[in-house]
């Protein structure tokens, strides 16, 4: 019964967000149950250059540590902001937000060679939130309760969260520098004199991922509640 309830709801999540997030779980449940250890999935150049170890560009992207508060809050972040973006500025256009994908997951792997980082997947996901909050400057956010700021503060709210929780500033700064270039390259630098585009998603990635039709009973997240989670007291982030 619990399983045909879930089942509608977890298959409404739009495709790029819905693989990604349980991809991120998957992984997490696997080094869980001792199936798969961190050892085996850690971003490390040598090991993807000499032994062709390839699945690390990867799964560097979807391990975000041990079951716990550091996790959960991450993976709130990622699903909550992946798929306002997914439903908002990218809502039917897939292959685009598929190619921000790659493009920042490319950028962060090569700045990443070089700040030593092993897991990027927490600064991916500031990334999205920095895309979002400067897609959508004017809402107005709310911190546990504490904070009330304008959306484009938000990445360095939680860089400063994150810093109380113990974790590095560089892991952070990568995200919000790699979401920076893309909203620059993608919003700002073809909208200035003598601008132009530069991004363009390949064709093959246009063919891939925007075939399928919209459906018509589809309910994405509502903007108006960014965050949209209680956290303690009744308080949302956002809203």
């Amino acid at each position: 019964m619990a399983y045909q309830t879930l089942q509608p709801e977890y298959l409404q999540i739009p495709i790029v967000t819905r693989a990604y997030t349980t991809a991120c779980v998957l992984t997490t449940a696997a080094v869980q149950l001792e199936i798969i250890t961190p050892f085996q999935l850690y971003f490390n150049p040598d090991l993807i250059l000499r032994n062709y170890q390839v699945w690390r560009l990867i799964t560097n992207f979807l391990f975000f540590g041990p079951v716990g508060f550091n996790f959960l809050f991450n993976m709130i972040f990622l699903y909550r902001y992946c798929r306002m973006l997914e439903e908002g500025s990218f809502r039917g256009r897939t292959a685009d937000f598929v190619f921000m994908f790659l493009f920042g997951g490319l950028l962060m792997t090569i700045f990443g060679t070089f700040v030593s980082l092993v897991f990027l997947g927490q600064a991916f996901t500031i990334m999205l939130v920095y895309v979002w909050s400067r897609r959508n400057p004017n809402v107005r956010m709310n911190f546990f309760g504490l904070l009330n700021f304008q959306a484009p503060f938000l990445p360095w709210v939680l860089m400063g969260f994150s810093l109380l929780l113990g974790n590095s500033v560089i892991v952070d700064l990568l995200g919000i520098a790699v979401g920076h270039v893309y909203f620059f390259l993608e919003d700002v630098f073809p909208n200035q004199p003598g601008g132009g585009r530069w991004l363009k998603t390949p064709s093959i990635i246009k063919m891939l991922f925007d075939t399928a039709e919209e459906d018509a009973n589809y309910n994405p997240l509502p903007e108006e509640r960014p965050g949209g989670f209680a956290w303690g007291e009744g308080q949302r982030l956002g809203g």
